[in-house]
């Protein structure tokens, strides 16, 4: 055997060089995906900050939670409502807004004016039962005086045909001697609205006054029974 093949022999088998690793590099986090559809962007934010404002009012809620909840970042939040004052009031307005609209779809117009009145008061209690965002949303908006409501002409104008069904509706039963004149539409309005509003904005307090569970579906319908044929006497003429 040869010098160089002994001596090659005898040399340790090297191993092959090993292959440079190139470092990992942290996963971005998921961003938001925009929407290309703009309504139904701004729909996704509204949804959300309904149930932020509605469980934490105007001053708990926190504009990041309604991003998350919405999917879409602040700078698209504040695209389209400017700020988080903007975005309350846009709440405050679709809560209105579907109130409104529900209102309008009793066609009272055709109906006999008790039987609609009665539709109205029954339809108005019933629209706080189960779901109460409205209540929390309202709550929130009186402790803050109504600052950002007054700054909606929306709202004022939502409001306008309401009254003028409630005064078209009074109008036709005084004049087929069913209630009596005079009956100021508005004053109705917050006399129906009051006697709903309010069971169901203290019902947690009135249940343990009075110690009666409030909530059970008997004592529900006790009220608004209660609640119709009390606001029905004051307006009805008294039968010859």
């Amino acid at each position: 055997m040869t010098r160089p093949a002994r001596q090659a022999a005898a040399e340790p088998a090297r191993s092959a060089p090993k292959a440079k690793s190139t470092p990992r590099r942290a996963a971005k986090p998921e961003q938001p995906v925009r929407s290309r559809d703009p309504e139904r962007t701004r729909a996704s934010i509204l949804a959300a900050a309904t149930i932020e404002f509605s469980s934490r009012g105007f001053a708990g809620a926190g504009i990041d939670a309604i991003a998350n909840r919405s999917g879409v970042n602040r700078r698209m939040l504040y695209h389209y409502f400017g700020s988080k004052r903007g975005l309350w009031l846009a709440v405050l307005e679709a809560a209105y807004e579907r109130a409104r609209s529900a209102e309008q779809r009793l066609d009272l117009a055709s109906t006999p004016p008790e039987e609609a009145m009665r539709r109205l008061i029954s339809f108005t209690f019933d629209s706080f039962i189960g779901d109460r965002t409205f209540i929390n949303l309202l709550n929130s908006e009186n402790l803050h005086q109504a600052r950002h409501l007054k700054d909606s002409a929306r709202v004022k104008d939502m409001h306008s045909p309401l009254i003028g069904m409630i005064g078209e509706i009074l109008a036709r039963g005084a004049k087929g001697g069913v209630f009596r004149n005079g009956v100021d539409p508005a004053q109705l309005w917050i006399s129906i609205a009051g006697a709903s509003y309010f069971y169901f904005s203290n019902i947690f307090t009135l249940s343990v006054i009075l110690d009666r569970d409030l909530h059970a579906a008997h004592q529900v319908s006790e009220r608004r029974a209660h609640v119709v044929d009390l606001l029905m006497s004051s307006l009805m003429l008294p039968k010859k």
